[in-house]
């Protein structure tokens, strides 16, 4: 049976195509307080999983040691536009780990936005692996291998300790258990794990509520928290809904971007997780769902929302500039998220 609708693209008066997904909203006790589609369906965090893949490392002292800031904890946990910030910020971690980017085995790709890869390639210089999206991950991987005097050639080996203990982190995070975890490669090649839409929702839960872990648990899902909402802009950057979102909603919320159309929040004061899953993979109505999801629980007035309506309604426009439609969520799932949402 296919997952309901999510987010309809709309051609003038016709609706021309669809995009079909799950959501599933998690409240403290992994109660289900709303759903739509398979909740358990088979995919993969992605990105999504950064927020949770660096808590060894932060349980591990390493940050008291290299003198770790907030701000690349936060670009650790970060899928950035490799704009010069980010960059800096990345060369930074590697420094005091006393290693470059040459250590780094994200792949190369060029930076995600025009004006930094224009200049670039009317260079002629050729992106390193400092310039994926990824770098700073594979950066606060290659902090836990040092701290611990682990070999850094095979840092992305499923069966490297780093990764077995990442592996056992996000397992008890998603409280799933570690044999049900099969791996495959992420687009950066580092090992990742199908987890279903509901335990990611719940993953994210127990990332808001660390009250109940012990106190290094309890420490780093905190720091984690706190480097995000505190530098939005190291997780994605310019023109991106994570940054946009959470430096409006931050007082609420914290969500995270992964590929192929998965994106989680956290409600940090109602402690809730959430998982968003588009099934045919695209990016943007993962975000049009997300935010007509925040805007449906009435923590934010019409103003303060206001910035970011361009990610619940698109403007579908042609090479002219000519808008020929939109794309918004449907008015089905946007009634059943208030009618859920506001009441709890």
């Amino acid at each position: 049976m296919s997952n309901p609708i999510l987010v309809e693209a709309w051609r003038g008066e016709t609706l021309e195509s669809f995009h079909r997904g799950v959501i599933c909203v998690v409240d403290e006790m992994n109660n289900i307080i709303y759903s739509k589609g398979d909740i358990y369906q088979e995919c993969f965090p992605r990105s999504a999983m950064k927020f949770l893949q660096h808590i060894p490392l932060l349980e591990s002292g390493a940050v008291e040691k290299f003198g770790f800031t907030l701000k690349e904890i936060a670009i650790m946990c970060g899928s950035h536009n490799a704009e010069e910030e980010h960059i800096d910020t990345v060369n930074s971690i590697l420094e005091k780990i006393k290693l470059d980017r040459y250590a780094l085995q994200c792949g190369a790709h060029y930076p995600m936005l025009s004006k930094d890869f224009v200049p670039m390639y009317a260079s002629g210089k050729m992106p390193n692996d400092i310039h994926n999206n990824c770098s700073g991950k594979h950066a606060g991987f290659l902090a836990l291998c040092v701290f611990n005097n682990w070999n850094i050639e095979d840092y992305l080996s499923p069966e490297h300790p780093s990764q077995l203990l990442i592996k056992k982190t996000c397992a008890s995070m998603y409280e799933i258990s570690e044999s049900s975890m099969n791996y495959a490669f992420d687009g950066c090649s580092a090992p990742i794990y199908n987890v279903s839409p509901f335990h990611q929702a719940v993953g994210y839960k127990n990332l808001i509520c660390f009250e109940k872990y012990n106190d290094a648990r309890k420490k780093a899902c905190k720091m984690i928290i706190d480097a995000v909402s505190q530098y939005p802009e190291m997780v994605a950057g310019t023109d991106r809904y994570c940054t946009d979102m959470m430096r409006i909603c931050v007082s609420e919320v914290i969500g995270k971007t992964g590929a192929e159309g998965i994106f989680c929040l956290g409600f940090k004061n109602k402690k809730w997780g959430v998982c968003i899953k588009i099934d045919d993979g695209k990016m943007l109505p993962q975000y049009n769902v997300a935010q007509a999801l925040i805007k449906a629980t009435g923590l934010f007035d019409e103003a303060t929302l206001a910035p970011l309506e361009k990610y619940m309604h698109d403007d579908i426009k042609n090479w002219n500039l000519k808008s020929t439609g939109r794309l918004k969520v449907s008015d089905e799932v946007i009634d059943e998220l208030k009618m859920q949402l506001s009441k709890v």
